[in-house]
């Protein structure tokens, strides 16, 4: 039986869910494939996955393929109960709450497990990481999983490394159609949303400091420049520094960024980025955020330690009076701002991710039998797949190599 808020909230959800679904056509068009041939019949999926309307509709696609669904969201501030009871209410089970504690989330994240899944889709390693620790008889049933983020895939990669990682998980957050587009693009735009939307402040004129850039810190800084920012990048990756510099920003060490910044946005997927030592040097005004899959990156725990009080400055935004009488001002807990402060990416990008996590799914009912334990690419022919499927919806043709200049490449 499914835990949610209140079914009742299912026709605001219905309506959002219908939203997403006239914006992502690649994803539809799969879950049409998925109705004709049924590849996940007799099985059982487990997912946790922020819940929003996207997941939602991923979920439906993958229960037109003959999927059992068993869903969960895979953040506390980012589930949306009225897309859960959507959910609900169409026979789905489900097990999400917005706002619920710590103890009561991993409890959602047991109940879906407890359903004996055959697939696993994760978003941060918190189910794999349940099924490896509490639920270890049910593991020869899992034919394998696919992994959302680059948190996640961190967290496989040194399972794997240990050899305690007991059935193949997909990267699809390695697949070039999630990264360069979900990763740089999404959380470029879905961040500054969040951020935007919390303090209906300006960004133009402002220090904005982005630690980490990878892909997700190249989409913040490009997107804070475009909004005006003069921007600052802090790294600890040499290489990934001097593409900082060489993309036309400031960059230095986080002790001297954190004298400058007005706002800051971690997005390294390590903790302990942001901590007292530079809370105290840091502007009155100054605000926090984590675009991070986990509280870790920006240290709250320090900063409730370090202030004399704190107080509800705006509706998820709470600010933190230091001792001295400045206030540093922290939006969504330190939790992911896109998603805990907004609604996550737009749904153009999510349509390729998810189509992205579709297909992995189906290559896993396929072939997951023949798989060994530990972490895999996602196939390249999946994620060509998904492009030339953009590209169709998009109304965008492109040229093929002839046979002569197949010859010529060696292909």
């Amino acid at each position: 039986m499914s835990y949610i808020r209140d079914i009742e909230l299912a026709p605001s959800g219905e309506m959002k869910i219908n939203w997403v679904e006239r914006n992502m056509p690649v994803l539809k068009g799969i879950g049409a494939d998925f109705a004709a041939e049924k590849p996940f019949k007799g099985l059982k999926i487990a997912l946790s996955v922020h819940l929003e309307a996207k997941t939602a509709y991923l979920c439906r696609m993958l229960e037109m393929g003959g999927a059992e669904m068993y869903v969960t969201g895979s953040n506390p501030l980012s589930t949306q109960d009225d897309v859960a009871a959507a959910l609900a209410a169409g026979g789905m089970e489900v097990f999400a709450r917005y706002g619920c504690s710590m103890d009561e989330y991993e409890d959602c994240l047991c109940r879906v497990l407890e359903a004996g899944p055959n697939i696993i889709i994760d978003d941060g390693g918190d189910l794999v990481h349940l099924m490896h620790t509490k639920y270890t008889s049910l593991i020869p049933q899992v034919l394998g999983g696919c992994e959302e983020t680059t948190t996640g895939i961190h967290r496989l990669k040194a399972m794997a490394r240990e050899g305690s990682l007991r059935f193949p998980m997909v990267m699809v957050n390695e697949a070039d159609c999630k990264h360069m587009f979900d990763n740089r693009y999404g959380t470029g735009q879905s961040v500054w949303d969040g951020i935007n939307r919390t303090t209906n402040l300006i960004v133009a004129g402002k220090y904005v400091v982005v630690s980490g850039y990878g892909w997700c810190g190249k989409g913040v800084a490009l997107r804070g420049k475009g909004l005006g920012a003069k921007v600052i990048v802090t790294e600890t990756d040499p290489v990934r520094a001097l593409e900082a510099v060489m993309d036309g920003y400031e960059v230095m060490p986080m002790a001297e960024a954190a004298k400058l910044g007005d706002i800051f946005i971690t997005v390294t997927g390590c903790s302990g980025v942001i901590t007292k030592e530079h809370f105290e040097v840091m502007k009155d005004g100054a605000i926090l955020t984590n675009a991070g899959h986990f509280d870790v990156e920006v240290d709250m725990a320090g900063l409730e330690k370090l202030a004399v009080s704190k107080y509800e400055a705006r509706h998820n935004i709470e600010g933190y009076v230091l001792p001295g009488g400045k206030t540093l001002f922290a939006i969504a807990q330190g939790r992911l701002v896109n998603l805990a402060a907004g609604d996550g990416h737009p749904a153009e990008i999510m349509d390729m991710s998810f189509a992205v996590q579709a297909l992995s799914a189906r290559y896993l009912a396929e072939h997951g039998a023949e798989l060994r334990p530990g972490v895999i690419p996602v196939p390249r022919e999946l994620d060509v797949e998904v492009a030339r499927r953009k590209l169709k919806a998009l109304g965008v043709e492109i040229d093929s190599l002839s046979r002569q200049q197949q010859e010529y490449l060696g292909v």
